[in-house]
């Protein structure tokens, strides 16, 4: 779990530098693609982190919870939450995720989750999520240059 707390401590930070600057205008934006947008990459990863907080017995739910609950995908024509929404909620879930994951158990890492198909130990769980925050910062950064705005900062 060690190694899965620094990436997710990583991932806390580089989210908020990701889309620091940009334009709700233009996290909406899909260049004439059907590429998903920064407004829905963002409240994706929101939602992904309170869906672990929720894991852990916490009620809490994100601003845009109606647009991502039950992994629901992009929505054409629709306006999300300004990014500073997504940032504020970031603000709040984060320490309790972050401190859920401080407390785990063995016995819950080792519990099986059934995801409607599909099967995985919760620490298997833990691994994807923290793998898919990367992924999808990753995109946010890309996008910012596609965008033309500056590279995402990392000091």
């Amino acid at each position: 779990m060690q190694a899965l707390l620094v990436l997710y401590d990583m991932q806390t930070t580089f989210f908020k530098k990701a889309i620091d600057g940009i334009s709700d205008e233009d996290a909406h934006n899909r260049l004439h693609t059907k590429a998903n947008h920064i407004a829905w990459l963002t409240g994706t990863l929101v939602e992904q982190r309170f869906h672990i907080a929720r894991d852990f017995g916490s009620d809490l739910k994100q601003s845009g919870d109606e647009l991502f609950k039950n992994n629901q995908g992009i929505k054409d024509n629709v306006m999300y939450p300004a990014l500073a929404q997504y940032k504020a909620d970031w603000e709040i879930v984060s320490p309790v995720s972050r401190e859920a994951f401080l407390k785990i158990t063995d016995e819950k890492l080792d519990s099986i989750i059934d995801m409607g198909g599909m099967k995985m130990s919760f620490y298997d769980l833990i691994a994807f999520t923290v793998y898919r925050e990367a992924n999808c910062i990753g995109q946010i950064a890309l996008w910012r240059r596609l965008l033309g705005y500056e590279a995402m900062k990392y000091d």
